[in-house]
């Protein structure tokens, strides 16, 4: 078997409207504008890469997000650096009045669900350090998935 050797980039998301995606990406989770394409692209990243999330209108301008039961995204990850930069995350999204879907605890790493404006599944997380995740007899990992308490989480 041959392992990958590549990483993953980033992600472009098709949207209805780029000034409401902005409103989450932007204004509730944090990303920086990086670039924009008149009305239609808008480049986000975290950190000063040229861009980690893009969304566009390209092809989906005005539209609706696809049915339950077909396939496509289920959802992106944002991990965090910390659990406390996680915390305030949530915090800006619970202010923004954005629903939460759930909270995980999955022994590697505490995750939060919910959906973007044009109803793509979001988790923000963040990873244990490596040495703090649970491990099998045989070394493997032992993740598992227990309900995370948001209380906790915001009051850290």
């Amino acid at each position: 078997m041959s392992a990958m050797r590549g990483s993953i980039g980033h992600v472009h998301l098709k949207v209805a409207a780029i000034e409401r995606s902005l409103g989450f990406y932007r204004d509730a989770l944090g990303f920086d504008v990086t670039a924009r394409i008149g009305t239609s692209a808008a480049f986000l990243s975290s950190g000063g890469d040229h861009h980690h999330n893009a969304i566009n209108t390209w092809e989906s301008l005005g539209g609706t997000p696809p049915p339950a039961g077909s396939t496509g995204l289920y959802h992106l990850a944002i991990v965090y650096p910390d659990r406390a930069a996680l915390a305030e995350a949530v915090r800006r999204v619970v202010g923004a009045g954005i629903a939460l879907e759930g909270a995980a605890d999955h022994g590697v790493s505490e995750a939060v669900y919910l959906r973007d404006p044009d109803g793509n599944g979001v988790e923000l997380y963040w990873d244990r350090p490596r040495e703090e995740w649970p491990r099998n007899h045989d070394g493997s990992l032992a993740m598992f998935t227990r309900a995370l308490d948001l209380e906790v989480l915001l009051g850290s």
